[in-house]
Protein backbone atom coordinates (compact mmCIF):
# COMPACT_ATOMS: atom_id res chain seq x y z
CA UNK A 1 0.00 0.00 0.00
CA UNK A 2 1.28 3.39 -1.27
CA UNK A 3 1.73 5.61 1.82
CA UNK A 4 -0.02 9.24 1.56
CA UNK A 5 1.14 12.74 0.67
CA UNK A 6 1.51 14.92 3.94
CA UNK A 7 -0.17 18.17 3.54
CA UNK A 8 1.39 21.23 4.91
CA UNK A 9 0.17 24.37 5.40
CA UNK A 10 2.55 27.48 5.04
CA UNK A 11 1.30 31.04 6.02
CA UNK A 12 3.50 33.29 4.49
CA UNK A 13 4.47 37.26 5.06
CA UNK A 14 6.23 37.81 1.81
CA UNK A 15 7.95 40.41 1.10
CA UNK A 16 9.80 40.39 -2.25
CA UNK A 17 11.77 43.50 -2.12
CA UNK A 18 13.39 42.93 -5.85
CA UNK A 19 10.04 42.61 -7.33
CA UNK A 20 7.62 44.72 -5.09
CA UNK A 21 5.36 42.21 -4.10
CA UNK A 22 4.51 42.35 -0.83
CA UNK A 23 1.53 39.79 0.20
CA UNK A 24 0.43 37.25 2.95
CA UNK A 25 -0.04 34.07 1.39
CA UNK A 26 -1.02 30.89 2.67
CA UNK A 27 -0.09 27.91 1.14
CA UNK A 28 -1.39 24.42 1.45
CA UNK A 29 1.16 21.79 -0.53
CA UNK A 30 1.34 18.27 -0.65
CA UNK A 31 4.62 16.34 0.15
CA UNK A 32 5.02 13.16 -1.55
CA UNK A 33 6.54 10.08 0.24
CA UNK A 34 9.13 10.53 -2.05
CA UNK A 35 10.22 13.70 -2.13
CA UNK A 36 12.79 15.17 0.11
CA UNK A 37 13.19 17.63 2.45
CA UNK A 38 15.17 19.84 0.52
CA UNK A 39 13.02 19.04 -2.50
CA UNK A 40 9.91 20.37 -0.54
CA UNK A 41 11.83 23.27 0.73
CA UNK A 42 12.67 24.40 -2.76
CA UNK A 43 9.66 24.02 -3.66
CA UNK A 44 7.52 26.05 -1.29
CA UNK A 45 10.39 28.86 -2.09
CA UNK A 46 10.31 28.75 -5.39
CA UNK A 47 6.36 29.36 -5.02
CA UNK A 48 6.90 32.58 -3.08
CA UNK A 49 9.79 33.90 -5.49
CA UNK A 50 7.61 33.73 -8.61
CA UNK A 51 4.28 34.34 -6.72
CA UNK A 52 2.08 36.51 -8.81
CA UNK A 53 -2.02 35.87 -10.10
CA UNK A 54 -2.41 32.44 -11.88
CA UNK A 55 0.89 30.56 -9.78
CA UNK A 56 -0.56 27.21 -9.02
CA UNK A 57 0.75 23.69 -8.22
CA UNK A 58 0.42 21.11 -10.42
CA UNK A 59 -2.40 18.53 -9.65
CA UNK A 60 -0.58 15.14 -10.25
CA UNK A 61 2.23 16.44 -7.69
CA UNK A 62 5.73 15.71 -8.09
CA UNK A 63 5.99 12.65 -10.33
CA UNK A 64 3.12 14.10 -13.00
CA UNK A 65 4.88 13.74 -16.42
CA UNK A 66 2.69 16.42 -18.27
CA UNK A 67 3.09 19.16 -16.12
CA UNK A 68 5.87 20.70 -14.06
CA UNK A 69 6.22 21.22 -10.44
CA UNK A 70 5.16 24.95 -10.57
CA UNK A 71 2.90 26.38 -13.35
CA UNK A 72 1.69 30.20 -14.27
CA UNK A 73 -1.32 30.79 -16.37
CA UNK A 74 -2.90 33.58 -17.73
CA UNK A 75 -7.28 33.70 -17.32
CA UNK A 76 -8.07 32.24 -20.75
CA UNK A 77 -5.20 29.19 -19.67
CA UNK A 78 -2.41 30.39 -21.53
CA UNK A 79 1.19 29.73 -19.85
CA UNK A 80 2.86 32.20 -18.65
CA UNK A 81 5.69 30.32 -16.48
CA UNK A 82 6.46 26.70 -16.51
CA UNK A 83 8.74 26.23 -13.24
CA UNK A 84 11.04 23.28 -12.39
CA UNK A 85 12.50 21.51 -9.18
CA UNK A 86 15.45 20.43 -8.48
CA UNK A 87 17.19 18.65 -11.72
CA UNK A 88 14.94 17.47 -14.67
CA UNK A 89 16.60 16.06 -17.78
CA UNK A 90 17.38 18.35 -20.68
CA UNK A 91 14.57 16.39 -22.94
CA UNK A 92 11.82 17.68 -19.93
CA UNK A 93 13.67 21.47 -20.28
CA UNK A 94 13.62 21.32 -24.27
CA UNK A 95 10.12 20.37 -23.90
CA UNK A 96 8.72 22.85 -21.14
CA UNK A 97 10.97 25.64 -23.62
CA UNK A 98 8.81 24.55 -26.41
CA UNK A 99 5.25 24.82 -24.41
CA UNK A 100 6.09 27.97 -22.51
CA UNK A 101 7.38 31.36 -23.06
CA UNK A 102 9.45 31.73 -20.12
CA UNK A 103 11.01 28.47 -17.63
CA UNK A 104 12.85 28.52 -14.86
CA UNK A 105 14.80 25.81 -12.43
CA UNK A 106 15.21 25.92 -8.92
CA UNK A 107 17.59 23.20 -7.97
CA UNK A 108 18.86 22.74 -4.43
CA UNK A 109 21.44 20.22 -6.38
CA UNK A 110 25.54 21.38 -6.18
CA UNK A 111 25.27 23.30 -9.24
CA UNK A 112 28.80 21.95 -10.40
CA UNK A 113 27.48 18.54 -10.42
CA UNK A 114 24.28 19.77 -12.43
CA UNK A 115 25.03 21.83 -15.01
CA UNK A 116 27.16 19.43 -16.66
CA UNK A 117 24.82 17.24 -17.49
CA UNK A 118 22.83 19.79 -19.29
CA UNK A 119 26.45 20.12 -21.74
CA UNK A 120 25.98 19.41 -25.41
CA UNK A 121 22.21 18.40 -24.74
CA UNK A 122 19.90 20.08 -27.45
CA UNK A 123 17.48 22.68 -25.08
CA UNK A 124 14.90 24.50 -27.32
CA UNK A 125 15.59 28.30 -26.01
CA UNK A 126 18.27 27.17 -23.89
CA UNK A 127 20.14 30.68 -23.51
CA UNK A 128 16.63 31.78 -22.12
CA UNK A 129 16.32 29.13 -19.39
CA UNK A 130 16.28 30.95 -15.93
CA UNK A 131 18.18 28.58 -13.56
CA UNK A 132 18.15 29.85 -9.70
CA UNK A 133 20.18 27.62 -7.09
CA UNK A 134 19.28 27.88 -3.61
CA UNK A 135 21.57 28.29 -0.98
CA UNK A 136 21.80 24.36 0.11
CA UNK A 137 23.70 25.68 4.02
CA UNK A 138 19.66 27.46 4.05
CA UNK A 139 17.73 24.62 3.01
CA UNK A 140 19.93 21.97 5.65
CA UNK A 141 19.21 24.53 8.19
CA UNK A 142 15.35 24.75 7.31
CA UNK A 143 14.72 21.11 7.28
CA UNK A 144 14.40 20.69 11.37
CA UNK A 145 11.98 23.68 11.28
CA UNK A 146 9.09 21.48 8.92
CA UNK A 147 5.83 20.48 10.62
CA UNK A 148 2.63 20.40 9.00
CA UNK A 149 2.02 23.82 9.96
CA UNK A 150 5.06 26.20 9.02
CA UNK A 151 4.88 30.49 9.51
CA UNK A 152 7.75 32.35 7.48
CA UNK A 153 8.29 35.78 6.78
CA UNK A 154 10.18 36.26 4.22
CA UNK A 155 12.23 39.27 2.87
CA UNK A 156 14.13 39.03 -0.60
CA UNK A 157 16.25 41.97 -1.52
CA UNK A 158 19.05 41.83 -4.44
CA UNK A 159 18.75 37.88 -4.32
CA UNK A 160 19.28 36.97 -1.02
CA UNK A 161 16.59 35.48 1.09
CA UNK A 162 16.04 36.37 4.80
CA UNK A 163 13.55 33.88 6.33
CA UNK A 164 12.41 34.46 9.87
CA UNK A 165 10.50 31.22 10.79
CA UNK A 166 8.83 30.60 14.84
CA UNK A 167 12.09 33.20 16.20
CA UNK A 168 14.69 31.82 14.47
CA UNK A 169 16.49 33.98 11.58
CA UNK A 170 18.15 32.30 8.49
CA UNK A 171 19.54 33.94 5.41
CA UNK A 172 20.98 32.75 2.39
CA UNK A 173 21.17 33.47 -1.69
CA UNK A 174 19.69 32.30 -4.75
CA UNK A 175 22.24 32.37 -7.18
CA UNK A 176 21.38 32.62 -11.04
CA UNK A 177 22.69 30.39 -13.56
CA UNK A 178 23.11 30.02 -17.20
CA UNK A 179 22.73 26.45 -18.99
CA UNK A 180 26.50 25.75 -20.39
CA UNK A 181 26.60 26.95 -24.30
Amino acid sequence: MALPSTVHTVDVSLSHMDRGVYEQLSIKAARHPSETAEYFLTRLLAYCLEYREGITFSKGGVSDPDDPPLMIKDLTGAWKSWIEIGAPNAARLHQASKVSPRVALYTHKEPRILMPGYEGQRIHKAEEVEIYAMDRDLLASLVDSLSRRIEWALSVTDGQLFLDVGGASYGGAVERLSLPG
